[in-house]
C-alpha cells in the first residue's frame, strides 16, 4: 500500500509509523535520494522540521514543572537583553505567547548566525529590528523565531547550549539511539535527501533556527517513542496539551492550538498533532491520547500533504474509528466582488498580491510561485482554483483595517496589509 501510494504522490521515499496497542508498527518503501537509489529502510532518518517545536515546548515545560520557568512572566524575567523594534511589545511578551504563536512580532526572518554554541544566542540578538505586526496576545500567527527566543530561554535556565539540553533531558533519557542533532550525527545513519521541486544546493536550514526545526533528524520509530510520553497523563503532557487559542476561522489550520501542539476537533474526537518542512522534507504526527495511538509519516519530497492525508485517514478509521474530514477543495459558484480583498500583503519572507480583473476573476501572486486564481470558499477564505503540491491554497482574509478592506491575509502566518495598495479592480 504504501510503496503503491508514494508512487501516486510522486514522493521518492517515506516511513509509516504507528504506536497502537502498546506496539510499533513500521513500513518503509522507496528511495532515500533519486540520484544514489538507496532504498528506504525503518532505521532510515528523515528531518522533522518544524515538529520540533514540541520537543522545544516539551524542554519549556520540564522547566515549569521544575519552578524554573513561569509561561506568564515577561520574556525579560529571563531574557533582559531581548529586544524587537517595539519596546513595548517586547516588555510584554511572553513565553506563553511564544509557545502558541501570538507575540505577533515578524517570526520568518532567517538569519545564519554561525554553528556555534552561541549562535541562538546571536539570533535572538538579531531581532532587535524585528517589527511588530500585531499587538502580543490578539492573534495566532506562526512564529519560528518565537521558538527561538524559547531555545535561548531554555540555554539559560539551564547553562548549557540548546542542543546539549536535547540531548541531556530528552534524546537520552528516551533512549533515543536514532536520532540526530545535526549533519555530522546525521551521515553516520541511513539519512534522508530532500526533494525539493527547485534544487537549492542544501541540506538542512541554519543552526540558528534549531529549536524551531532546522536540527532534529530521526527514525519515525524515535519519533513516537518521544511521542508516547505525550500519550500519557504526567503533568507535563496535560499541561501541553491544554488548549490555549481558537484558530477560527484560520480554516487553513487546526481548530486550536495548545501549548507546542495544534488541535484538530473531530466530532468527540481531540487529535494532537505537529507537522514539519524543511528543504524538500516533510513529516507529520498526530496523537490521540484516549486510544493511546500515535501515527508518524516521515517524507523526502512529492506531494506529503495528500499522501499523509491517505493515509493517516485509513490508521484513524481502522484503530480510532475517527474519520478524517476531506482535505478542502473549490467547488463553483458565482463570481464576488473581492475589493475587500484586493492589495498586497506580506513579510520578510512572502509578499502577496491580491487583484480581480475586469472578468470577475480574482488572482494571486506570490513571491516565488506562478500567478494562481482564486475562488470564494467560505465567508472570508478564498481557495486555490488549482492545487500545488496536491493541495488546495486556503487564503483567510481576517480583521478590518478601517477602510472595509482585510487586515490580514491569513495563510497560517498574519501577512499584513501592505501600504498604498490601490483599492480599486486590478487588470
Amino acid at each position: 500500500m504504501l510503496a503503491d501510494l508514494i508512487a501516486e504522490h510522486r514522493v521518492p521515499g517515506a516511513v509509516l509509523a504507528v504506536y497502537a496497542n502498546g506496539e510499533f508498527q513500521e513500513h518503509a518503501a522507496g528511495v532515500l535520494n533519486t540520484r544514489t537509489g538507496v532504498e528506504v529502510t525503518t532505521d532510515s532518518l528523515f528531518q522533522i522540521g518544524s515538529i520540533s517545536k514540541v520537543w522545544t515546548a516539551t524542554l519549556a515545560l520540564q522547566l515549569v514543572e521544575e519552578g524554573k520557568l513561569d509561561l506568564d512572566r515577561p520574556v525579560r524575567a529571563y531574557l533582559p537583553e531581548f529586544r524587537l523594534a517595539d519596546e513595548s511589545a517586547a516588555a510584554l511578551i511572553t513565553t506563553r505567547h511564544l509557545l502558541c504563536h501570538m507575540a505577533g512580532f515578524e517570526g520568518d526572518l532567517v538569519t545564519d548566525t554561525g554553528r556555534g554554541d552561541d549562535a541562538i544566542a546571536r539570533y535572538v540578538e538579531s531581532l532587535a529590528e524585528a517589527p511588530q505586526v500585531f499587538a502580543p496576545g490578539e492573534l495566532f500567527s506562526y512564529n519560528n523565531a518565537g521558538y527561538c527566543v524559547i531555545g535561548r530561554i531554555i540555554e539559560v535556565l539551564r547553562g548549557k547550549p540548546y542542543i546539549q539540553c536535547l540531548r541531556d533531558h530528552l534524546i537520552q533519557p528516551l533512549k533515543l539511539t536514532h536520532t540526530a542533532t545535526d549533519a555530522d550525527e546525521a551521515i553516520l545513519h541511513r539519512a534522508a535527501v530532500g526533494h525539493a521541486p527547485e534544487p537549492v544546493g542544501l541540506w538542512a536550514l541554519p543552526r540558528s533556527l534549531a529549536p524551531a526545526g532546522s536540527a532534529l533528524t530521526m527514525t519515525a520509530r524515535d519519533l513516537l517513542t518521544f511521542a508516547r510520553g505525550h500519550l500519557s497523563d504526567d503533568g507535563t503532557a496535560v499541561a501541553m496539551r491544554a488548549e490555549q487559542v481558537h484558530m477560527s476561522p484560520i480554516t487553513a489550520h487546526g481548530d486550536a492550538w495548545a501549548l507546542g501542539w495544534e488541535v484538530f476537533h473531530v466530532g468527540e474526537h481531540t487529535i494532537y498533532g505537529h507537522n514539519g518542512d524543511t528543504i524538500g522534507q516533510s513529516a507529520f504526527l498526530r496523537l490521540v491520547p484516549e486510544r493511546d495511538l500515535a501515527v508518524a509519516l516521515l517524507t523526502n519530497g512529492g506531494e506529503g500533504v495528500p499522501l499523509h492525508h491517505e493515509l493517516f485517514s485509513h490508521v484513524l478509521r481502522e484503530l480510532a474509528g475517527i474519520d478524517l474530514p476531506a482535505l478542502p477543495t473549490p467547488s463553483p459558484g458565482p463570481a464576488i466582488d473581492a475589493s475587500r480583498y484586493v492589495g498586497g500583503y506580506g513579510n520578510a519572507m512572502l509578499n502577496i498580491t491580491i487583484s480581480q480583473d475586469e472578468s470577475g476573476t480574482i488572482w494571486a501572486d506570490q513571491t516565488g510561485s506562478p500567478r494562481f486564481r482564486l475562488l470564494p470558499h467560505d465567508g472570508d477564505t478564498l481557495i486555490s482554483a488549482e492545487p500545488a503540491q496536491g493541495i488546495h491554497r486556503m487564503q483567510v482574509f481576517v480583521g478590518d483595517d478601517g477602510h472595509g478592506r482585510a487586515r490580514f491575509l491569513h495563510i497560517g502566518r498574519a501577512l499584513p496589509r501592505l501600504p498604498d495598495q490601490p483599492l480599486t479592480q486590478m487588470s
